[in-house]
Parts: structure tokens; sequence; C-alpha cells
């Protein structure tokens, strides 16, 4: 006799549709997201509104422990200070191989500090250099500890739950909503206007419930897209990855669904980081000053061999400060030279900061109060930021400040606001200095500052692309950027009345579907993870992680693809879509991980089309076109790359248009 089937997922409570309650919802603006970017639309758009407004925040997870930085963090990646937006620009446009929108970094630059200064007045605490007053603000010309010409550091480990806590209070204020626990995800196109935005559907996470909102305009701000390209860490340690594994590409794909446009979905971040458990190495480089070594001690950055390489990627192989992408590339020219591993000495850095207090005449005693201090600060960076890599050492038996510890490029990410800039297509201001196709007008011919092309949607931090390097003050910073336009459009629609297209129903049995194709098949097989019937989340996801790595430029081709290799690519994504048709869910963890699939399947598709379009290497280190494998410096206007490429999905036909956009430098 068979064993009885035994679920391995708790079931749902009430699998039968017709009890599951509809929640419906009406506002004015809508924010959807729970990171900075949204944090930083909560806290503003409320002096913007008009009176009477109705205004809610959905976030998949509870606000205080949701994005990027609830992680932790050690250090403010964008602060101006002495420096201008114009050398902001140009730091941003040579680390992103000269494709980007100068307007929206320009914008960004002249606001960010801003938001930096309210961190601190709402408690979070700067660094302050040694000897100078340490109860000084920023705002009052307090002097902080720079890790570079852009970083600030900070005590961390809070940072998300103050800047939560105040885009809290903003709403409560208001008298606004905010809704936690609710994955939204789908965007919902009005029925009369078209191209126009209406509204979004999601479930709750904690009991059997779908909600509709109605909004006449939303912000979608959740993040980037982890966990598409397979991990370098194997079975217990898979749910180990750089950015946070609750990052599914959802605002993109909801984005792209309704038919906004995208922008550079070719790029992606692939950032080195300490084998294994992902450590942070900024700090590292940065405050404590470390070289990297290759296998036999060299440190190869400085050999012949690596000049001879950053001179093929002209003119930013041989920029004052080499671009992220190309220190991948020579960290991968030594693995494939045969001259790896990779080190970060680390050991050196910090007897390097001994040696110099020595010469300076500080005494045995001074000393060692000293080391202390730099120990300490060396693993707060940790422990603010990456806890599992102080575990991996310590079960290693490393201790980084007597030996150097291995480096190494992890799988892709996509994202829009650090080292990459994959996202959706936005206008910039509308002031004169920024070019006429860098601005959308909305259907009442106006321009609204990070609007999408699709009438009321905008976005932020993530979203936005061509315009990297934003980080965690900059994303709230582009959230408050956007709240203000927001406020625009609602009084500029006062008597816009959203109607969706679709019936609660229809929406209520499309979110649910994984859970009535579990149920309708799961008790045919004597295992419920092995049905012919459907497919489980955890299945398809390991599916698409291999296809990506083997055929996109995963890690274990050294990042490399072709065209041939995209073509197959191209084909799996096709099948996996039509299989994802099957995805069962036994729970309600289990239905949010069926939609981070759906929604991984899009991202992923928008990535390799792009980079199928695109035909040349614009990023060695992070991915290689193994078919065209230089940086093209010419512009579109005589057939070259040096420029954006583009992408839209038309809802109505269900059909993909991949194009090409003129760059401007607008900063000399």
């Amino acid at each position: 006799m068979a064993l009885p089937n035994k679920p391995t997922c708790e079931l749902l409570a009430e699998p039968d549709l017709s009890k599951v309650p509809v929640q419906e919802f009406e506002y004015d603006a809508l924010i959807v997201g729970g990171g900075m970017a949204a944090c930083g639309t909560a806290f503003e758009i409320g002096r913007w509104m008009p009176a009477g407004s109705k205004v809610c925040l959905v976030d998949k997870a509870s606000l205080e422990r949701s994005g990027a930085v609830a992680q932790g963090l050690s250090a403010i990646n964008t602060y101006i200070g002495e420096n201008t937006p114009s050398d902001y620009v140009r730091m941003v446009r040579n680390d992103l191989m000269g494709v980007v929108r100068e307007d929206l970094i320009f914008d960004l630059g002249r606001h960010v500090d801003d938001s930096v200064h309210l961190f601190e007045e709402w408690g979070l605490p700067i660094w302050k250099k040694h000897g100078t007053d340490q109860s000084k603000k920023l705002v009052e010309g307090g002097e902080p500890v720079r890790t570079g010409k852009w970083q600030i550091m900070i005590n961390g480990e809070s940072y998300k739950c103050i800047v939560a806590e105040a885009a809290k209070a903003a709403l409560t204020e208001m008298g606004y909503d905010l809704h936690e626990r609710i994955f939204i995800v789908k965007l919902l196109l009005d029925a009369n206007k078209p191209n126009t935005i209406a509204g979004a559907v999601g479930f709750s996470v904690r009991e059997n419930k779908v909600c509709i909102y109605k909004a006449k305009t939303i912000m979608v701000a959740c993040g980037g897209a982890v966990n598409i390209f397979r991990p370098r860490t194997t079975d217990e340690g898979k749910g180990r990855a750089w950015y946070p594994i609750w990052n599914a590409g959802s605002t993109y794909t909801m984005c792209m669904q309704v038919g906004a446009e995208l922008t550079m979905m070719e790029n992606r971040f692939t950032p080195s980081r300490f084998k294994d458990g992902y450590g942070p190495v900024g700090a590292w480089f940065l405050l404590f000053k470390a070289t990297v070594t290759n296998g036999r001690g060299e440190n190869y950055i400085k050999s012949e061999a690596a000049k001879a390489e950053l001179a093929k990627y002209a003119p930013y192989g041989l920029a004052p400060v080499t671009p992220t992408c190309l220190r991948n590339h020579l960290m991968l020219f030594e693995m494939k030279e045969g001259r790896g591993p990779v080190f970060m000495d680390t050991a050196a850095a910090l007897n390097a900061f001994l040696e110099a207090k020595k010469a300076e005449g500080m005494d045995e005693k001074a000393i060692k109060k000293y080391w202390k201090e730099l120990e300490s600060e060396a693993w707060e960076d940790f422990l603010d930021m990456s806890v599992g890599q102080a575990g991996l050492w310590a079960s290693m038996n490393i201790e980084p400040e007597k030996v150097g510890s291995e480096i190494m490029p992890t799988e892709p990410y996509m994202l829009g606001s650090h080292s990459g800039c994959c996202g959706i297509w936005v206008s910039g201001p509308d002031e004169d200095w920024v070019p006429d196709d860098y601005k959308i007008k909305a259907d009442n011919g106006k321009v609204y500052n990070r609007m999408t092309t699709v009438n009321g949607l905008f976005t932020a931090g993530d979203g936005v692309g061509a315009s990297g390097h934003k980080f965690s003050s900059g994303s709230h910073a582009e959230g408050r950027i956007a709240a203000k336009s927001m406020a625009r459009y609602v009084r500029d629609h006062a008597d816009f009345k959203p109607t969706p297209k679709q019936s609660a129903d229809e929406l209520k049995a499309e979110i649910y579907k994984p859970v009535t194709t579990y149920y309708e098949h799961y008790q045919k097989t004597t295992h419920e993870m092995v049905n012919p019937n459907y497919i489980k989340p955890r299945h398809l996801s390991e599916r698409l992680m291999k296809y990506t790595d083997e055929y996109g430029g995963g890690w274990s081709p050294y990042y490399m693809t072709n065209g041939k290799l995209l073509e197959i690519a191209m084909r799996h994504l096709q099948w996996m879509r039509e299989d994802s048709e099957k995805l069962a869910a036994a729970g309600l963890h289990e239905l949010l991980r069926a939609w981070e699939n759906f929604h991984r399947i899009w991202t992923v598709e928008s990535h390799l089309r792009h980079i199928q379009f695109r035909e040349e290497s614009r990023y060695p280190g992070f991915y290689y076109r193994g078919d065209f494998p230089q940086a093209d410096t010419k512009p579109m206007e005589e057939g070259g790359w040096f420029c954006f490429v583009n992408s839209k999905y038309d809802p109505e036909k269900g059909e993909w248009s991949v194009f090409k956009r003129k760059l401007h430098q607008i900063i000399a």
C-alpha cells in the first residue's frame, strides 16, 4: 500500500475561494513598497497633497524591517557634502561606462543631502572626525568620517527602523493608512482612459484575503531582483545572498506588464564580496585602504597586464577611478590566467595603520588602545551589515586581522540604486536644461518628474533606470521627489475616477490560481512535491536559476554568454512561462513564493532580451557577449551602441519591442 500523502507545507485554512473575502479600497495616492524610497515618499507626500486626500502605503513585509537597508548598513554611500552635484554626475557616469541619464543624477545630487540631514535629526548616529566637535550635526558644519569621496560612516544597525518610524509618523499625522503584510502582485489599468493607471491588487500573507486598491496615482518601489541567477552557495546556504532575498523583480515586472517603458535592463550588478559569506568589502577598500592580491601575493591591479586590459575599455578603463565592472574584469582575468584565488589583504591593511602610528611616535600603551579601536571598527562593519560573514570566518578558523580572506564576484543581481542602472524609463525635471526627449508628457500635456510612460505611475530607488549610485540616502530623496510630482498629478486630475478593467472575482481567481491548482491535484500522488499536474515554486525557482546561469551569463561560465546561448535561454523561458501557469501553492507562504516566481520570470526575460539586442559587452566583469567582446564607443546616430537600450511590452497585443534611445551629455 502506498504511504498517505502528507503535505510538507501548512495547508490553507480555507481553500474554498468563495469564502475568501475581497477588500476594496479607494485612494488618491498609493505607495507600493516599504524600503527607503517608499519611506521617502510616505514622509514627503502629505506636505503637498490637497486637503482631505486619502493616501495609503502597502508593504509586503513590516515597514520597520522592509527593504535592503533593513539588513543593516555601516555607511551612507551618497552624501554630496563638499562636492558638487556635477561631480556626482561625473562619478556615476564613469562607473557605469558612460550610459546614464545625467538629468536624473544631477536632480538627485542637489537634493540627497537634505535626506541625510533628516536621518541625523531623527537620531541616526553619524561618525564625526576625531578632534572635531562631536556634537555638531552635519547641517551645522559637523565633519563626517569619510570612507571615500562620497561615503560617510554611521552606526547603522538601527538605520531602517529610524527612517521607517519617521515615515509612519508622517502617515499618522496626516490621517493616512499603512497596510502591512499585503503583497501587491499586479497593477491595474483604467477601463476608460488608455495608458492610465487605475489601481493595484494583492493578497495578505497572514490570512486568506485579497485586497484591491483603486488610486489616481501609484508609486511602485519594491526593490530590485535577487535569486534570478544561481548562487554560489549550495544546499542550506542557498538562502544567502548579497541583496535581500525577498526582492523578486516586482517593481520591474508590475510596471512592464502595464506598458511602462524599461531602460538598460541589460545591466546587472555582480558585486565582489568576501567569498561564501557575502561580507562587504567597501569599508576595507576605502576606510582601511586594503589592497587585493592574487594567489601569488601580487598586487595584480598595478601589473602591466592589468593596465593593458583596462586600456581596451578606454576612456573608462583609463579613468583615475576604475569602474566597478572593470575591477571585476581584472579579478576574473587573474583567475582565468591561473593566478587565483584573489585575497583581500586585511591583515596588511590593519598592520599598516599600526606602523603609521608607531612612526608618529605613539607609545606602546596608546598603540594597544588604538588597535582595539581599529579592530572594533573593522568588526562593526560586518556586524552592522553581514553577521553571517563573521560566523563563517569563525567556523573556518580565519582571523582576518592576521590573514587575508578570499573575495569573489557573486551571482548577478538586478537593481537601479547601487552600482547598477537597470530599471524604468522616467521623466526628468521639467526644466530648460533637460533635453525634451528626457521628459514624458502626461495625458494633460504636463511633465511630472519620475513618472513612467504610463499616466499616473511613478517609481523611485531601484525602479528608476539609467541612474545608479543612489544607495539608501538617494533612494529616500528620490522617493520624496516622486511624492511632490504625485501630489501635483492628483491636483491636476481631481475629477479622475479610476475604474480598473478587471472585476473583483476575476482578480481573486487569478491570484489564487496556484491554490486551486494544488487542491485539485495534490492527492493524486504519494508525495505532494512530485506531481505531473503541477510544479512547486521551489522547483520552478531552481530551473530558472539553472537556465540563467548556464545560458544567460551566470558565474559558472565566468559571466559569458552569446547570441546562440541567449536564443536557447529565451526558448527555456517560454517553456517556463507555460509551466508557470501550473504553479501550485498549499499555503500562503507558497502562494507568496509562486507570485515571486512569476515576477522573476518576467524580469529575467526583459534582462535577456536587452542583452540579446545590445551587440557589445557594455559592462565587462558584469557580463560578456562572447560574440561581441568589446564595448562600443560610437553613438546610435553612427550605428553604434553608445546609447540607451529600451524596451516596451504591449499589454493589449502581448508583444515586446526593443529599441535604442539617444544619449545626451549634459555635464561637461
